[in-house]
């Protein structure tokens, strides 16, 4: 079991802001995390990687309970990528820099890295095309080019869980697109990581997300196969409007009727 939470709520003062939820994400599914702003999505990821503390319940994540493991040693198994990871690195930096410190779990370089450190950087740049980005500074880059490092820095440490956390916030379309190009070809790799993605936008939930949770209001809606849930129905009643949906290049696209 990669992740397994048994009832976890999540309290903020008198406010519930996630509730009762069981989930279970398996060895070899990959799962997309669809919800609204203030749902509890970026709650349950801090629940996952244990910068929080359920209120109530059981967390396990890769075969450890929380509680029973150092989750600084198991953080070092899980990369994420999250806009509040882009704030806090070094606009001075360079591109292979912010990569190889992936490695580290650090914000900039502590430890000299070696040879081998410094070629695995390397091909994971040219992995998502990006080898034109080496020596150039990180905030000289693209919103699309600093996701693609991002996304390297986090796959640096080889890890066995990859969060992604809206990672397509403010790309246009042909960046979007180009992204999700690089994690569709991520997920196919043989050793790939375990894939949590989490979106509020239906039309980026690629066909190698194999599963999806619905999340509304702090809770689980529906937990199932993608093919299952992304229905008319189904999401009709998770929006609380008239959904309409179209499938093209094996992903589903929505529009809101009346």
């Amino acid at each position: 079991m990669i992740v397994e939470l048994k009832n976890v709520s999540w309290q903020r003062d008198e406010r519930v802001i996630v509730r009762d939820v069981n989930w279970q994400v398996k060895q070899g599914e990959h799962w997309c995390l669809v919800g609204l702003n203030g749902s509890g999505k970026t709650t349950l990821l801090n629940l996952i990687t244990g910068h929080i503390w359920p209120t109530k319940g059981e967390v396990s994540v890769l075969g450890h309970k929380f509680g029973e493991v150092d989750l600084r040693e198991l953080r070092k198994q899980i990369g994420w990528v999250s806009s509040a990871l882009q704030v806090n690195l070094h606009g001075q930096d360079r591109a292979q820099e912010i990569v190889v410190s992936g490695k580290f779990a650090t914000i900039g370089l502590y430890t000299e890295p070696t040879g081998e450190d410094r070629a695995r950087a390397l091909e994971l740049l040219e992995f998502f095309r990006c080898s034109h980005l080496v020596g150039r500074t990180y905030a000289t880059l693209s919103q699309g080019e600093k996701q693609k490092v991002l996304i390297a820095r986090a796959l640096m440490a080889s890890p066995k869980l990859l969060i992604l956390d809206e990672p397509c916030t403010g790309l246009d379309l042909l960046a979007r697109e180009q992204l999700l190009e690089v994690i569709s070809q991520i997920a196919e790799q043989p050793e790939a990581p375990t894939l949590l993605y989490v979106t509020h936008h239906i039309e980026e939930i690629l066909p190698c997300f194999s599963h999806t949770l619905l999340i509304k209001d702090g809770s689980v809606y529906q937990a199932a196969q993608t093919k299952s849930l992304l229905t008319s129905e189904t999401l009709s009643g998770f929006f609380g409007v008239p959904i309409h949906t179209q499938e093209e290049n094996e992903r589903i696209w929505i529009s809101i009727g009346t």
